[in-house]
């Protein structure tokens, strides 16, 4: 169990931080230009957090909440992002039942923009942990053009920062952790992700001569392909950029001011939710109450990690509970990428909560009774 909690919060904590680095270069090269467009419209942000939501696993999330920690998308583009993602079981539904990982992902996608723009009628403005000028764009990054960031790689590592060597070395470390494939899920003790594999088990078919398994297909390989080419950009852009972009922005901002409270925070969770899974059985939970699935849905969705909501996945697979049940599960959760937001803003993860489980509950009730 140590072991996995270890992983888990390394991974999240090494994908955060370097999509934080991208955004934070991305910024100082436009000079800022981008996020001033994206916030000049509230439609924009709504949509576009949508689509990026149900990216399979967590990497949407965790860019729209770093974008919204830094007020650069408002907050009903936040819940957006949240309602149409449902993290890593996105693959166990694409893998086990394609279409109805299709239509479920439509339907959030719907509620996820309706919900978005609800809310922006009410809440025009949410308190963020970070102003956009948190990005720390300089007087000397406006005078900068893309060059100007840039520096000598040849330079740089011959006159080699400790700053610059730290990253350096943290980035290939990651890089060599998905190459090696310390980033993929296990399946030990007390992980409810192993209640798919009993459940799918009497769920095989043949396929092209083979018998086919959801397994076969996650791996998350591809998602790790993704995230090995994102590594590699970090890695040119600590190499290559600037001392000052280096040490005002990587180091001073995201490594001092970010890294040590995300890490703590998804350490802390993730111990909780893990130790409670050895004294708990969710599986068994479920199953024993039909009566109060809504209500179970929406509790086991507040968890802020991929795991527990599998259970919903593999009961649908297997004709024990209806869409409307797995629909208000896949509204109120959101995989790991609430780790961050709770770390950045407690107020905006305990409302985006909120009013997951209020929609949620709502449209699975509405479902439920209308019989699907």
């Amino acid at each position: 169990m140590i072991s996995s909690i270890i992983q888990n919060t390394l991974m999240i904590t090494s994908f955060v931080m370097v999509m934080m680095l991208l955004i934070e270069y991305i910024n100082v090269v436009s000079k800022g230009h981008w996020s001033q467009e994206l916030q000049g419209s509230r439609y924009k942000q709504i949509l576009i957090a949508a689509l990026l939501g149900l990216i399979p696993g967590c990497l949407g999330g965790f860019f729209v909440v770093s974008l919204f920690t830094h007020k650069i998308v408002n907050f009903g583009a936040l819940l957006a992002c949240m309602i149409s993602s449902f993290g890593d079981e996105a693959f166990v539904m694409f893998a086990m039942a394609p279409h109805t990982a299709l239509l479920l992902s439509g339907v959030l996608f719907l509620i996820a923009v309706v919900t978005g723009l609800t809310v922006n009628i009410f809440v025009k403005k949410f308190p963020a942990p970070f102003h956009p000028e948190h990005f720390a764009v300089h007087h000397v990054d406006k005078k900068h053009t893309h060059s100007n960031v840039m520096g000598n790689w040849k330079y740089n590592l011959k006159n080699l920062s400790f700053q610059r060597a730290i990253l350096i070395t943290g980035i290939i470390v990651v890089i060599v952790a998905i190459l090696l494939g310390w980033f993929e899920h296990s399946h030990g003790p007390g992980d409810i992700h192993s209640h798919a594999e009993d459940v799918h088990a009497c769920h095989s078919h043949e396929h092209d001569g083979h018998h086919f398994h959801y397994d076969d297909i996650f791996q998350e390989r591809w998602l790790n392909i993704l995230f090995l080419l994102v590594g590699l950009m970090a890695l040119f852009i600590i190499t290559v950029v600037q001392e000052h972009f280096l040490q005002e922005h990587l180091w001073g901002h995201i490594i001092k001011k970010h890294l040590p409270r995300i890490f703590l925070w998804t350490l802390a969770v993730l111990t909780v939710i893990h130790a409670g899974g050895y004294f708990f059985d969710i599986g068994e939970w479920v199953h024993e109450n039909h009566l109060y699935m809504i209500l179970l849905a929406i509790l086991i969705g507040l968890i802020p990690e991929s795991g527990p909501h599998i259970i919903f996945i593999t009961l649908f697979i297997s004709g024990a509970i209806p869409f409307s049940v797995l629909l208000t599960n896949s509204i109120v959760q959101e995989g790991h990428a609430g780790l961050p937001l709770l770390a950045e803003s407690k107020r905006g993860f305990f409302w985006m909560k909120a009013i997951s489980a209020i929609v949620g509950l709502m449209v699975g009730l509405l479902g439920f009774f209308a019989g699907f």
